[in-house]
């Protein structure tokens, strides 16, 4: 099992910066390629950006793509999010997913692909 703490999220104001961490811990040993997705009030949980276990390969949902940053570090166990320019419509609770993987540079996009998931931190972006 591993356990995945999401932090980082809060209230900012539009054309702002957070950046998300995900810290994992429990059976860490293995290779995981990491995810964020993100559920909006009344809407379905939708992919975010995905990053592969040697970090050398990432995914972003159009929406995102070229304001997020998708990042690992294998060492600290830790995933981040860096969240620039936001949006009101990027307010969500993020949730961190992980998928241990045999392959080090494969990327997944599908929530069903993930095995483990935390808890969620919400963003609340203010126009």
């Amino acid at each position: 099992q591993v356990q995945l703490i999401e932090s980082g999220g809060g209230l900012v104001q539009a054309e702002g910066s957070l950046r998300l961490s995900c810290q994992a811990s429990g059976r860490t040993g293995s290779r995981y390629a990491m995810g964020w997705f993100r559920q909006a009030p009344g809407k379905a949980r939708e992919f975010v950006a995905g990053i592969s276990w040697s970090g050398s390969r990432t995914r972003y949902a159009e929406s995102v793509s070229g304001r997020f940053t998708i990042s690992g570090d294998n060492a600290k166990m830790t995933v981040y999010l860096q969240m620039n320019s936001l949006k009101p419509e990027d307010t969500a609770v993020y949730y961190c997913a992980a998928r241990s993987v045999t392959l080090a540079a494969v990327v997944f996009t599908e929530d069903y692909e993930f095995e483990f998931w935390g808890q969620g931190t919400q963003v609340t972006v203010s126009s």
